[in-house]
Order: structure tokens, then C-alpha cells, then sequence
């Protein structure tokens, strides 16, 4: 059994599959508490389901993409097997993780979507950097920047832990707070070998999960 917020059908907001039809399975829970979470609703609540009842929900929707978010998933031991079962079906199976809990034992078929919380966060020091070690190039590290302090935080971090050579990294603005244009041309001015990303989920709807 896992406790779940919901699960639901929408195009996916963000990451290298962003745009493509996903299946969202939304567990409940988190033990952090970033300033900018646009998800807060998730952190208590929710229903307890069966793991076959989640597969079985996810297979009406026709599309080979899930991604297993929260709150944190990962909070919950069961989700570990949830993405198993998932992987064994078939689907292309992601993971959106805070990067504060322990991912070793995250199926290696997932493709990972790890965050390092920036400094703007005030949950910089739940990053668990020893995560690292278990990224492969087709996983992606996320870093949303609020202002220059996380700009240039991250920067330092891409270039200390030589992540670009690691995996593929996501550049985010905070929504209302960082002016996206002025962080892609940091991004352009600074050659940084990143992606920028939009939620594309807020400009279509302005929602915080694309219902």
C-alpha cells in the first residue's frame, strides 16, 4: 500500500520528456519544506492504494510515460517497488526526487529527476551530494534559481562535482520570483552546457500540475 495525493493524465511540465502525454502518480508526504514548493497540498492527506490498484489506474491512460512524484516519493519505502512493477510492464518510468533521500536503491531502469536545493530554498543543507555517485547519463539534475546567489551556487556545483559530464542538468526559474529571460541570457553569457526549462504546465494552465 502507498499513501497517494492523486493520479492523474496530463502533458509532462518540465524535464527532457517535457510536452509528452504522462500519467502523474502523486504520493504524499515530504520531510521538506522549500519556500517556493508549489505542491503543498500534497504533504498530508491523500489515500492509501493498493500498488496493483496504482498500475492497474495508470494503464487506463494509453501512454508509455509515468512519473512517480510527490511531495517525496521516496518518503514512502513502497515506491520503490511501485516503479519496479511499472518498468516490468513496460513504461518509461521517471522519478522526481528532492535529492534529500538516499536513491541507491532506485531501480536503475528509472530515469532520475534529482533536484540540489538551492540556497533560496532554505533547504540547502538537506542536499545529499553522496546521490551523485549514482547518476548516469540518462538521469538529470535539477537546480531552481531564484535569484544570483543561486545562479552562481549552482554554477559552482556543476563545475565541482563536474556534473555535465554526469548527466543532463535542468536550469529552472522560480515563477514570480527570477525573471526567465535575464536567466537564459546568464545561461547564454556563461556558456553553461544546461537546459533551460519553463514548467510548461503553468504557462498552458497556470496550474501547478496541468489539470
Amino acid at each position: 500500500m502507498l499513501r497517494i495525493t492523486e493520479i492523474f493524465y496530463s502533458l509532462q511540465g518540465e524535464s527532457s520528456t517535457v510536452g509528452l502525454p504522462t500519467v502523474f502518480v502523486r504520493l504524499t508526504g515530504c520531510p521538506l519544506r522549500c519556500v517556493y514548493c508549489d505542491t503543498a497540498y500534497a504533504f498530508t492527506g491523500g489515500k492509501k492504494i493498493a500498488i496493483e490498484a496504482i498500475v492497474a489506474e495508470a494503464e487506463q491512460y494509453g501512454t508509455r510515460y509515468i512519473t512517480v512524484t510527490g511531495g517525496e516519493p521516496l518518503a514512502q519505502p513502497g515506491c520503490l517497488e511501485l516503479m519496479t512493477k511499472l518498468l516490468d510492464k513496460g513504461y518509461q518510468v521517471s522519478l522526481e526526487t528532492s535529492g534529500a533521500l538516499d536513491v541507491s536503491e532506485v531501480d536503475p531502469r528509472v530515469v532520475k529527476v534529482m533536484d540540489l536545493k538551492t540556497p533560496s530554498s532554505d533547504e540547502l543543507s538537506r542536499n545529499r551530494y553522496q546521490n551523485i555517485d549514482y547518476l548516469t547519463p540518462k538521469d538529470q539534475v535539477k537546480f531552481v534559481i531564484g535569484n544570483d546567489e543561486d545562479y552562481d551556487w549552482s554554477k559552482a556545483v556543476l563545475a565541482e562535482y563536474d556534473l555535465p559530464n554526469r548527466c543532463e542538468i535542468l536550469f529552472s526559474p522560480v515563477m514570480g520570483q527570477q525573471n526567465p529571460t535575464e536567466l537564459a541570457e546568464k545561461i547564454l553569457k556563461d556558456r553553461l552546457p544546461v537546459r533551460f526549462q519553463l514548467q510548461l504546465h503553468k504557462i498552458l494552465w497556470d496550474d501547478a500540475q496541468g489539470k
